[in-house]
């Protein structure tokens, strides 16, 4: 219900604190992206368990798999900024407006034409 306003937000202040820690450390400029195929992992366990295995829903409706390319655009900006404020402020604009885009690859194989009762709708309605 609130996938599209509170996601983005809320998301992306674990890789903005794994990335701080392994750039300032190490100099390591993948910290969001690591962070966030751990969060994936996590998610699609939780999915198959609790939609699936518990409710029977189908797992291709609940889909995590959009914040990679986030996390890839927040480490980009840092590896080619070096700097910490730039990629606040780059960074996290970046992530906020792929954020959207990103759900088309995974949304699209259900835009097709179906017909229902002699009206023709398409698998996403």
């Amino acid at each position: 219900r609130l996938w599209v306003t509170v996601v983005p937000i809320v998301a992306a202040t674990f890789p903005a604190a794994v990335q701080a820690c392994l750039w300032g450390r190490y100099r390591l400029p993948w910290g969001a992206t690591i962070c966030v195929l751990g969060l994936l992992l996590g998610e699609w366990v939780n999915r198959y368990f609790n939609f699936w295995g518990w409710t029977y829903f189908p797992v291709n409706f609940v889909f995590p798999s959009q914040l990679i390319p986030s996390a890839i655009i927040l480490d980009v900006v840092l590896l080619l900024s070096n700097s910490f404020t730039f990629t606040a402020v780059a960074g996290a604009m970046g992530w906020g407006l792929i954020f959207y885009p990103s759900n088309w690859p995974v949304i699209a194989p259900l835009h097709v034409p179906v017909e229902y009762n002699g009206m023709v709708m398409t698998l996403a309605d």
